[in-house]
């Protein structure tokens, strides 16, 4: 274990033998660092924080602070739980859970550009980038393999379906569904997420699939249940399995074609 004589590690807190902690950082009584993580200089780790292996967390970063709610009540938080291989930048800031008892959870593989933030009772899934300063409000989902680029906004209890791209200085108030590109003052849907569908390696087949479930869905005229209805009998896959889904189980509606 490489901990710098600067840095504060609190009785009751567990750091691996293979972990390393830099100058002036901070890890409190309660949290947990795991296999080969490497936390660099003032880095402080509140105590509700359960970190899997093979993390960085670069200088200044929070993890597990209060939510940023009001009405937040400390002896009520409820952990931030991150999975492995993570890396976090310079002034990253995740808050802990508040209104759920599992709180804040972050998966594995996920990169986080300096003074991104998520607050409180997020769930992030794996493989996901988020650009400088993009921010997701409480109760905030993101599935898997999305870009938030600069300046992103979500608002709280919106959904990001996986494979999806949201364009920089984009504000998010509604779900955005898998596989889309979303622009503008308030998202709107521009198109599919064709590059990272291709670099993700979806076949021109898939691709074609769901760009004619898109347009049947939100620019035939149909009524939306009766075009998921006709897009899952006329498209039949996995792709379409899943547009109709998270369609379906939206709570805040999905963001308009543009």
């Amino acid at each position: 274990m490489s901990i710098h004589p600067t840095a504060i590690i609190e009785d009751g807190a567990q750091v691996h033998e293979t972990a390393s902690v830099g100058p002036y950082s901070i890890i409190e009584a309660g949290a947990v660092i795991g296999e080969g993580c490497r936390i660099e200089s003032s880095v402080r780790i509140f105590a509700p924080t359960r970190m899997g292996a093979f993390n960085r967390v670069c200088h200044g970063a929070t993890l597990g602070s209060d939510a940023q709610d009001l009405g937040f009540d400390p002896a009520r938080a409820s952990p931030l739980t991150i999975g492995d291989h993570n890396h976090f930048k310079e002034g990253v800031n995740i808050s802990c859970g508040t209104k759920t008892a599992e709180g804040t959870r972050i998966g594995s593989h996920n990169y986080w550009m300096a003074y991104s933030h998520a607050g409180h009772d997020c769930v992030v899934g794996d493989d996901n980038i988020f650009a400088n300063t993009a921010t997701l409000a409480g109760h905030v989902e993101v599935d898997h393999h999305c870009f938030l680029s600069g300046q992103v906004a979500v608002h709280q209890f919106c959904r990001i379906g996986s494979y999806a791209m949201v364009a920089g200085v984009t504000g998010v108030p509604q779900d955005v569904p898998p596989f889309v590109t979303v622009d503008g003052h308030r998202a709107r849907i521009v198109g599919l997420n064709v590059v990272g569908l291709r670099r993700a390696g979806f076949t021109q087949e898939q691709r074609s699939r769901i760009k004619a479930v898109y347009r049947l869905a939100l620019r035939s005229g149909l009524r939306l249940a009766e075009a998921l209805v006709k897009a899952e009998t006329e498209y039949p896959g996995p792709e379409t399995a899943e547009i109709v889904q998270f369609i379906q189980s939206s709570r805040r509606g999905i963001c308009s074609f543009a």
